[in-house]
């Protein structure tokens, strides 16, 4: 198994993010077409949070998406704000993929942002963790 790689190595990189002007249902509609999980929030450059399909998942009325018009009014009376994650773990890209295993085996969440000083990078997940672990075997 190879040792002290670098999150840099399995993140990935330059990730969709929005920002609090973004709608919720912009958001629900980025996670359905891009097919992703996890979007980092951001203010100018700064991080500060994170929105999941789950955290929206949580809001939705009709979670089997029957009735999209119901979904969508409930998005749009809800800002980013109200939906995100704030209180982020994260991990800059030069840190080592078992740092980040790590704080995702602890938290209560399944991506972790990157960032390399104060600029994000990207974001790691458990998914990618796992298939670095499968490479390895």
């Amino acid at each position: 198994m190879k040792k002290r790689e670098q999150v840099s190595k399995i993140m990935t990189a330059n990730p969709i993010t929005v920002n609090t002007t973004n709608k919720v249902s912009d958001v629900a509609k980025i996670f359905t077409e891009k097919n992703i999980h996890h979007i980092p929030v951001v203010s100018g450059n700064d991080l500060i949070g994170m929105i999941s399909k789950s955290d929206i998942d949580k809001i939705s009325f009709v979670t089997n998406l029957q009735d999209v018009k119901a979904n969508t009014a409930i998005y749009d009376i809800l800002e980013i704000e109200q939906v995100m994650t704030s209180q982020l773990d994260t991990v800059q890209s030069d840190a080592e993929i078992r740092d980040a295993a790590s704080l995702l085996a602890q938290g209560n969440y399944h991506a972790i942002p990157v960032l390399q000083g104060e600029e994000l990078q990207g974001i790691i997940t458990s998914t990618d963790v796992i298939k670095y672990l499968l490479e390895q075997y």
